[in-house]
């Protein structure tokens, strides 16, 4: 029978548990915002959603004695079904034996990073696959695409993200006494690629308000968080969706291109509370897994492996609270 990670000494599995998990994290940046929902083990592998909808206002005066009709409640059940996801690595004792690195240690922050990579990936190409979107030009195709991000289209999403009911994520903050701070609104997230993020800069002051000139300096800032506009807080993420060749010829437009034939175009997915869940299965939603030397059909000792494996997803939960803004970004 091959050996498991619960045959390994307790102390070992915790350490490199920590280990992965510290490398994957940073890059998980698809998954900040989602409502979690984790599944408890042998409980199945779907998660349900439920959402009531708002009841009818009710502006009719009431009739003297008379009981008026109930009101009906309606809901929406979503479901996301549970995938599994992983990878592992194999090593022969001699590199054991006669490397001077510690080879577990490095192997587990490979593939801790690989993991966040991966999930992140599974998570973004979930969601940005919803319906609702605003392409750049307010043109009706990808292919037409022609222009860079404005602050102008945000605010029209921003107006159709509220006029949906849409919540603002609320830990605004108000002006400091440093010098050149301003004050950060009650704001929707914006996952975006710094290719687009070079694009918002370049808006300049009084639009664009980078990071350090927060009331607190950043500090209250997520890790990847280069700035705000408007009502709009800026994630960066290199891992942030592009369709490669999708918007319009390169020509005089001097935009980004894979092929330099057509322009790239770009996604800023913005997103409010409870747009989209992750679903993790409980205890298992990422775990290393060490097997030593000897493991398996491996009789003289010579292989070992450590791996990965995740049983996790994500499920757009309403459509009306995220927006994919795309986008040509400068070249």
């Amino acid at each position: 029978m091959p050996t498991t990670l619960a045959q390994i000494d307790p102390a070992v599995n915790l350490f490199y548990d920590g280990v992965l998990l510290h490398r994957a994290t940073p890059y998980l940046v698809h998954a900040l915002f989602g409502q979690r929902r984790p599944i408890d083990q042998r409980n199945g592998n779907t998660a349900k959603f439920r959402r009531y909808l708002s009841l009818a206002k009710s502006t009719a005066p009431l009739l003297e004695g008379t009981t008026p009709t109930a009101l009906t409640v309606s809901k929406t059940d979503i479901t996301a079904q549970l995938n599994q996801y992983g990878a592992y690595v194999e090593y022969t004792d001699r590199v054991v034996f006669e490397n001077q690195d510690p080879i577990l240690t490095e192997f587990a922050e490979l593939l801790g990073e690989h993991a966040g990579l991966s999930l992140d990936t599974v998570y973004r190409d979930i969601i940005n696959a919803g319906l609702s979107v605003f392409r750049g030009g307010a043109v009706a195709l990808r292919s037409s695409i022609a222009t860079k991000a404005t602050q102008a289209e945000f605010r029209k999403i921003k107006r159709t993200l509220r006029k949906a009911l849409a919540r603002y994520y609320t830990n605004n903050m108000k002006a400091g006494p440093g010098v050149g701070s301003s004050p950060i609104r009650a704001s929707f997230y914006v996952i975006v690629h710094p290719d687009v993020v070079h694009d918002l800069e370049a808006l300049g002051a009084g639009v664009w308000i980078p990071t350090h000139q927060y009331p607190d300096g950043g500090a209250s800032a997520h890790e990847n968080e280069v700035g705000s506009m408007d009502a709009f807080r800026f994630i960066e993420s290199t891992e942030a969706k592009v369709f490669a060749d999708s918007g319009a010829t390169v020509g005089a437009l001097g935009c980004a291109s894979t092929s330099g034939v057509l322009c790239d175009v770009y996604s800023c997915l913005i997103l409010a509370p409870d747009a989209y869940g992750i679903v993790d299965l409980k205890g298992k939603a990422l775990e290393n897994i060490v097997k030593p030397l000897g493991s398996g059909d491996d009789p003289l000792n010579q292989r070992g492996t450590t791996g990965w494996k995740a049983m996790t997803t994500a499920v757009i939960l309403n459509d009306l609270w995220m927006m994919r803004y795309e986008v040509l970004a400068t070249a």
